[in-house]
């Protein structure tokens, strides 16, 4: 394998990356390396992580806070956006991956580092998430992926290697899951969720209830916006990690925010995973109910299609393309209007909006009212109408009394003839 001499390693302490270490000075001439670890929020004993890093061959270890700088700046940004992945997936793993990578990047940079590694799996989306990050920033510095060159090809290998080589992990045969947490979320992957007929284990959960163990009274929380950002929680103003934190305790004790799913990988193959997003899955329902009520129809419709979108951007690790940069300028402009409050009721696994409130609403009660509204005129409805349906009734004018049965008995034919032949069938 090709010389390298500094390796800025992006470094959690869990099983990959602990066993990277030794690897890449085996592999790679005694290359000294630097491990980077950012914390978003995992929950981890850092200073722990920290000794792991030195103990098993590290000459240093950067430790960085970052918290606030990933829900404000990432997590919140999809917040407003409405990205979410094939209907479900909050994105997590997918929203943390880009901040990381530039902090990895800015580090290998001040360190005078000749490569960056990873620990990502062939397999998966986070290679793409870190490489393509590294490339926009330092497209000069050499990857190394060990899982793409390597010999090791499950976690029960990655475990046996560990073992070889001293290196202390957190995981066992009879927990196998490959975990990855920060403020957002907590997925789960691998051990029996490998098969999507078997169900989740109940004791892999870390931030959720059980939703039946959940209490059996609701509980109702008011979410306050300014200009799309959550500020204020049951009246109280908390900043971006203060709010994060205290919705997982809060809605987590209801078993809100968990998710099994089968997802399709950028790299093309499918995938399960299993996700426990509490704080995030109150903020979208919230979010969500506060643009219904301030959003004119047609932006509202509009958002939705570039939510998809930027919910696709995100997951293939594409967050600071200019696409979807140019779409955040989109939202950023929608976000203006949506200030406002909303009530959330949490019970036994379920998030729902009971109530909204806003100074920019877009919603009058006398012109909704099925009473006696002022502002509207029933009879206003009627010139609406013929104006709205005019193109239809140009078309029928156009066509003879033949041609509009012809065109009648063309459509009952393709109707009824599928009909037929599944019949036959």
């Amino acid at each position: 394998m090709s010389s390298v001499k500094k390796v800025v390693l992006a470094y959690s302490g869990g099983l990959d990356t602990s066993i990277i270490i030794p690897w890449i000075k085996e592999n790679y001439g005694g290359a000294e390396i630097v491990a980077y670890c950012g914390d978003v929020g995992q929950g981890d004993d850092l200073e722990a992580v920290r000794r792991k890093a030195l103990a098993t061959g590290a000459s240093k270890c950067v430790v960085e806070d970052l918290r606030e700088e990933f829900v404000r700046d990432y997590a919140y940004a999809a917040l407003a956006a409405g990205a979410v992945y094939e209907d479900n997936y909050l994105l997590g793993t997918a929203l943390a991956r880009p901040l990381l990578a530039y902090r990895q990047v800015l580090t290998a940079l001040k360190e005078g580092a000749d490569a960056l590694a990873h620990g990502a799996t062939g397999k998966g989306n986070d290679q793409v998430r870190f490489e393509v990050t590294y490339a926009t920033f330092a497209p000069h510095l050499k990857v190394i992926a060990p899982w793409r060159e390597w010999s090791i090809r499950s976690r029960e290998d990655a475990l046996a290697y560990a073992t070889s080589h001293g290196v202390p992990v957190d995981q066992s045969p009879r927990d196998i899951f490959s975990r990855d947490g920060n403020l957002w979320h907590l997925s789960h992957e691998g051990g029996n969720l490998e098969d999507p007929w078997d169900a989740p284990r109940k004791e892999m959960f870390k931030l959720t209830v059980d939703p039946e163990d959940a209490p059996d009274e609701p509980e109702v929380v008011t979410l306050g916006f300014e200009r799309g950002v959550p500020v204020m929680l049951n009246g109280e103003r908390l900043g971006p990690v203060e709010m994060v934190e205290t919705l997982n305790r809060i809605a987590g004790a209801h078993g809100v925010g968990r998710l099994d799913l089968v997802e399709n990988r950028l790299v093309g193959i499918k995938s399960r995973g299993v996700y426990e997003t509490p704080a995030g899955t109150v903020l979208h329902v919230a979010h969500r109910e506060i643009e219904r009520l301030v959003l004119d129809r047609n932006t509202l419709h509009f958002k939705q299609s570039v939510s998809v979108r930027y919910a696709q951007l995100i997951y293939d690790g594409l967050w600071f393309s200019t696409l979807r940069q140019a779409l955040a300028a989109f939202v950023d402009y929608t976000e203006k209007e949506v200030t406002g409050d909303v009530k959330v009721r949490l019970f036994k696994g379920r998030a729902e909006a009971i109530g909204r409130r806003s100074p920019r609403s877009l919603y009058r009660q006398d012109l909704a009212t099925f009473g006696e509204g002022m502002a509207y005129d029933h009879q206003d409805a009627e010139g609406f109408i013929r104006l709205f349906g005019l193109p239809e009734r140009v078309r029928a004018l156009t066509r003879d009394a033949e041609g509009a049965e012809g065109a009648s008995k063309g459509t009952a034919e393709r109707v009824r003839k599928p009909a037929e032949k599944v019949t036959r069938g």
